[in-house]
């Protein structure tokens, strides 16, 4: 029964693993982040971290049903429990990008940037946008099969 439990348990995890973001509510959503900001977070700095947060102990079983699909871990450190993410934040965030891009721009990087180009509030300095240039000379040159 037990090794059936573990089975089951690691088929939970697998599963959501692959789903990344979008078998989570949103609170659970919103735990994540808050871990990805963090890196590592007592269920207590969770807590004070969400916005209209729920009681403690609503936060600590959404922290046990993140645990049980995968997408936390928790580490004993002296009296309290530690939660870290499962998957790394750059995968995490390689994923969700990869997620916006199908879901907002059919799969186009070129309206990714326009759009973020063209946001108002994006205020790029002369900097910032030679940063980008230089990115995109060296995806250029990555790209070039000379």
């Amino acid at each position: 029964m037990l090794f059936l439990q573990h089975g089951a348990a690691l088929e939970a995890h697998m599963a959501g693993r692959k789903e990344g973001h979008r078998n989570l509510s949103r609170r659970e959503r919103q735990i994540m982040d808050i871990l990805y900001q963090k890196g590592r977070a007592t269920g207590s700095e969770i807590h004070q971290s969400l916005p209209d947060a729920p009681s403690y102990s609503a936060v600590r079983a959404k922290l046990r049903v993140l645990e049980q699909k995968g997408h936390v871990r928790h580490e004993a450190e002296m009296l309290r429990y530690v939660y870290v993410p499962t998957l790394a934040r750059q995968t995490a965030r390689r994923s969700a990008l990869r997620h916006m891009l199908a879901t907002f721009f059919d799969g186009s990087v070129e309206q990714a940037m326009a759009a973020m180009l063209d946001l108002s509030d994006a205020r790029l300095g002369k900097e910032d946008l030679d940063r980008i240039s230089a990115l995109i000379e060296a995806a250029k040159k990555e790209g070039d099969p000379q």
